[in-house]
């Protein structure tokens, strides 16, 4: 069985950008993939950047693909990866299809949604928004005639937006109602501080300059004490702070959900009940990184609530402190898919490094790292607050870990 120099677990744009550099650079490479079409998360991503510009994924992971592509990288789709085994000097990766032996293995798997669980949510016509993105962006299904948006987050305000611009009627977005899985997504005053960092997004010039004070919690505090019963509307849609989904409801599919209105801290209020006839409901929990398999190869890993939960631990230059296995993108913390495509540079360019050892790569390698940097400091879109202080706990973490390596290889010489 052929030696590769790289099997690349996932064709996202971390995947992509990191299977350029290595193929510029005459490394043999497979990219791996479950999806039947490459670009991971960038297929349903459609939104205007606040310089007026549109960000069109499909289009970004077509421009990937190809030059992907140009370079003869060869591109499994259809492949699931559900193993990584460890030898001494190089890892087997396991598919459904077939085994890859290979020095190096970039794990860039993405991120998986965590929906919080409402009464009725197993109901036919109940997605999570990930999904209903999709469907609508990627396989232009239509997913039902009028829905609702349950839960207030980042991700969840860029979606929605995008399934207008599909043609899809939104009543309006509201909270979950409290529950141990919920508690921080139907707390108004925490969803206030989060929905602040895209406000500038807004098509409002008001909410625009409004969004400039909203960085002082005295201020978020007023604005949910304060806020309207009708919602605050975008792009002609509530927004709801002061109002949760109690319940979904219908017998074979949906039919309406259960409305109540909701105190700053979260508790409902008595007989509020209204019920809103939709066919659809979208429950948007937030991403977290999804790194199982670097746990299947023995990377160790590190909590991050800046990073959004459970991180491998690696350094600015994807390597984590299991020799041979890099990670890059949502894998490594929720970005955007610039910055995931930001870190499969420097992830291509590190192993580049590793396998060559010139000078000239050790350049672009740093250039690549400080271009991460750059990408994440001018993103448009932050889904949580403190990433950098994220990043600089994961480094440490790395930093501690190779030590300890290192003073465990001398005392193994003593």
């Amino acid at each position: 069985m052929q030696q590769l120099d790289v099997v690349i677990i996932g064709a996202g744009p971390a995947g992509l950008a990191a299977a350029i550099q290595c193929r510029e650079n005459d490394l043999d490479v497979v990219v791996l993939d479950e999806f039947p079409k490459a670009g991971g998360r960038l297929l349903g991503q459609l939104h205007q950047e606040p310089s007026g510009e549109w960000w069109n994924g499909i289009e970004e992971s077509k421009a990937l693909q190809t030059k992907a592509e140009s370079l003869n990288t060869d591109i499994r789709l259809g492949y699931s990866v559900y193993h990584i085994e460890k030898l001494e000097e190089q890892f087997v990766v396991h598919t459904k299809q077939q085994k890859f032996v290979t020095k190096n293995v970039l794990i860039a798997t993405g991120a998986a949604e965590s929906p919080a669980p409402i009464p009725g949510w197993t109901l036919p016509g109940v997605m999570s928004i990930g999904a209903a993105q999709v469907m609508t962006n990627v396989h232009r299904v239509k997913v039902g005639e009028k829905g609702i948006v349950v839960g207030v987050n980042v991700l969840s305000a860029a979606i929605a937006r995008e399934l207008q611009l599909a043609g899809v009627d939104l009543h309006s977005m509201a909270l979950p109602t409290r529950n141990v899985v919920s508690e921080d997504q139907a707390h108004p005053r925490l969803v206030m501080e989060r929905l602040s960092r895209i406000a500038h997004l807004a098509p409002s010039k008001f909410i625009q300059f409004g969004s400039r004070f909203a960085k002082w919690k005295w201020v978020q505090d007023l604005v949910v004490q304060y806020y309207p019963k009708s919602g605050i509307k975008m792009w002609g849609m509530p927004i709801y702070l002061n109002k949760a989904i109690k319940q979904i409801n219908g017998t074979d599919k949906v039919e309406s959900v259960t409305m109540v209105d909701v105190t700053m801290h979260g508790d409902i209020i008595g007989n509020s009940e209204e019920e809103i006839p939709v066919d659809f409901v979208c429950i948007a929990g937030g991403l977290y990184p999804l790194a199982e398999l670097a746990g299947v190869v023995g990377c160790p890993f590190i909590y991050s609530e800046e990073l959004g939960g459970h991180v491998p631990v690696h350094n600015e230059k994807m390597e984590t402190p299991v020799a041979g296995i890099y990670v890059a993108g949502n894998i490594t913390g929720i970005e955007s898919s610039k910055v995931a495509r930001e870190q499969g540079k420097v992830a291509g360019l590190a192993i580049v490094n590793k396998e060559k050892n010139s000078s000239e790569i050790t350049g672009k390698l740093q250039t690549a790292i400080s271009e991460v940097k750059a990408t994440r400091d001018a993103a448009s879109i932050q889904f949580h607050p403190h990433i950098p202080e994220g990043r600089a706990k994961v480094s440490a973490a790395y930093d501690d870990l190779v030590k300890a390596q290192e003073v465990e290889k001398e005392l193994e010489y003593v």
